[in-house]
């Protein structure tokens, strides 16, 4: 692992940090008394909160393109965390601040925007890496196209206009390809209380600024997202994140401003973010994503927990990758460069009267998960709670540099991997609609530690501290999870256009659907998609539904619907498609299966399937019992 003397030896601040509590919470224990009396100055010099001033710059218009303008030798660069010793977390302004500072002070750093929140605010991403064409830069600061945020003041041009001009997405891509570099896109703040990984990348991007990063720079491209969920960091409450070890002067929201969780949102695309994300995936099309959090719960003694994609149907050669060699080799570099302990995400509980670590959910409705059901690497980050602030951005930029360490040694390898899941036919493959845990799982010491309680100066309630603690406790440790409810993967689906909501969310996903003539009749579409296989004539089936439940409970703004019912042959003279669902005359869709987002497009489309289009509500309009479901599929 790399490991840099100015991240990593405790400055001043950070020693500060970690003694803050101990100044100004009641009833510690005798042995912090001489930290906190060494403690007392730094604590007096940051004893006042630091409010944004009028000198911080505009960003809600401002000069957010990529540029030639110098920065000043005294720009500022510190971050409000460090400002504060820790005690506070950046605001949206002063993320766009760094970034537009990166942006102008290399080179090989470019500044845009992947889309919106859903108060409007532009989710800023920063392109790291060499051999972009200056092109890209100058289209960067403005387009004559149409639109929100399409030049004028703002200097950010829309996604579609970078893309229909050539720009910046279509540089990563290019320049990946014909230089074999991975693309790694590295997101923070999907839920704002969790704050360590924005403060983590804007210290990387703080870095690669100042070019102490060249072999990132030229060895990979990197696509950096601080601060994801950009309207919950705006809503700051000291309250928020109860019994998480600070930061104390408050931070924002799990949801966005919709009240959406955003990590529940993947699949059904509801909020703007989610969307926004589904475009960078398939605009930049990045060979890995690391999602970086902060999880509570278990009192263990890892400093961060992890997890690969869960959901069984990612490629068995992603999972392999993560599990067999990627993360090993990070844990063991993690304990010997810095005495921390890291291992998979999980927390002590008992099911079934088995006392065990378990993991967390393996439906695509997570980012990461979903990230495997696009033929990717997902990397889920956990810092942990009850370490300070300051240890958990160390925790968080440590694990960071792990990850991009060994892609750098592995790049061949990553790429040649996902070009080969892009490029593998589905079609007739099994594919589970959902999962669960095995009867039985290995053993594993899973270390366990514990907390101190301190309070929070400003408000009073309680909030826990990570001690020294490391007590392994051996137990079975389900970290992995089996598939269940097989089906076939069909030759293709066919989506009549009548359904609006479903295509919408198909295109904003990325699936490739294929438009029909006009009028023709299933037979004779049948027979185009099966193209003349002498293996069949293209099998038509419908499902018909036998019993439809919904949830009586709003869950992420919507009743979940679990349908049950069995896939019959199916030809348009002999049955009804439902309700409002012509099959005479009609204009289909054809969502072909022997492509990169098969995995995806089969999961969203199956009745039956964990998260698909059914279980969130969208295809209620045209479901009853009784009735055929309204998309039909091609064997």
């Amino acid at each position: 692992m790399h490991v840099r003397t100015s991240r990593f030896v405790p400055t001043p601040a950070v020693l500060a940090a970690r003694a803050l509590p101990a100044l100004l919470i009641s009833s510690l224990p005798a042995r912090r008394a001489l930290v906190s009396l060494l403690a007392l100055p730094a604590m007096l010099m940051f004893a006042a909160c630091e409010p944004m001033t009028s000198d911080d710059p505009d960003t809600s218009a401002g000069p957010w393109a990529s540029g030639t303008v110098a920065v000043p030798a005294d720009a500022d660069w510190s971050l409000r965390a460090e400002r504060t010793e820790f005690r506070e977390t950046a605001s949206y302004d002063e993320v766009v601040r760094i970034l537009v500072q990166a942006a102008r002070a290399h080179p090989d750093l470019h500044l845009t925007h992947f889309g919106y929140t859903n108060e409007g605010r532009a989710l800023p991403l920063l392109v790291a890496g060499a051999g972009l064409e200056d092109g890209a830069r100058s289209m960067d600061a403005g387009s004559t196209e149409a639109g929100p945020g399409a030049g004028g003041s703002s200097g950010v041009a829309t996604p579609e206009a970078r893309d229909a001009a050539g720009t910046l997405a279509a540089e990563v891509r290019r320049v990946s390809a014909e230089t074999g570099r991975p693309v790694v896109y590295l997101q923070g703040n999907i839920h704002s209380g969790e704050a360590a990984g924005k403060e983590a990348l804007l210290r990387l991007v703080r870095e690669l600024a100042h070019d102490e990063r060249p072999e990132l720079l030229s060895e990979l491209i990197l696509l950096i997202g601080p601060i994801y969920n950009a309207d919950g960091n705006e809503r700051v409450d000291l309250r928020n994140r109860p019994r998480q070890h600070g930061p104390i002067g408050g931070m924002g929201t799990r949801a966005n401003a919709q009240g959406l969780d955003l990590n529940r949102d993947q699949m059904k695309l509801d909020s703007p973010e989610a969307r926004s994300l589904a475009h960078l995936m398939t605009a930049f099309d990045p060979h890995v994503l690391v999602d970086l959090h902060t999880t509570n719960g278990t009192r263990h003694a890892y400093h961060l927990t992890y997890s690969p994609p869960l959901h069984p149907a990612t490629p068995s050669a992603i999972d392999a990758l993560l599990r067999d060699d990627l993360f090993p080799w990070v844990t063991d570099q993690f304990e010997e460069a810095f005495g921390w302990h890291i291992w998979h995400y999980g927390n002590v509980g008992t099911r079934g009267g088995v006392r065990g670590w378990y993991t967390f959910d393996h439906r695509p409705r997570f980012v990461t998960n979903y990230t495997g059901l696009r033929n990717r690497i997902g990397i889920l980050s956990e810092a942990y709670s009850y370490a300070t602030f300051a240890d958990r951005i160390l925790a968080s930029e440590r694990f960071v540099d792990g990850i991009l360490d060994w892609i750098r040694a592995h790049p061949d390898r990553v790429v040649e991997m996902i070009r080969a899941e892009d490029t593998r036919d589905l079609r007739g493959t099994t594919i589970p609609l959902g999962a669960g845990f095995a009867a039985s799982a290995p053993e594993h010491r899973i270390l366990m530690g514990d907390v101190i309680e301190e309070h929070n100066p400003w408000t009073g309630q309680p909030i826990l501290r990570r001690t020294d603690v490391v007590e392994p406790d051996p137990m079975p440790a389900w970290v992995a999870f089996e598939g269940v409810d097989d089906e076939i993967v069909p030759r293709a689906y066919l989506v009549p256009a009548g359904l609006g909501a479903v295509v919408e969310r198909l295109r904003a996903h990325g699936v490739r659907l294929e438009e029909a003539e006009p009028g023709i009749d299933l037979e004779a579409l049948a027979d185009r998609v099966a193209g003349g296989d002498p293996d069949g004539a293209g099998e038509l089936e419908r499902f018909r539904v036998r019993t439809i439940q919904r949830a009586e409970q709003p869950f992420q703004g919507r009743n979940e619907v679990a349908v049950e019912g069995a896939w019959e042959g199916f030809t348009a003279s002999t049955a009804s498609m439902g309700s409002d669902v012509p099959t005479a005359g009609a204009e289909w869709l054809v969502v072909p299966m022997d492509q990169p987002l098969a995995r995806l497009a089969f999961l969203l489309l199956e009745p039956r399937a964990d998260d698909g289009f059914t279980n969130w509500g969208i295809m209620d309009p045209w479901l009853a019992e009784g009735e055929g479901y309204p998309v039909l599929r091609m064997r």
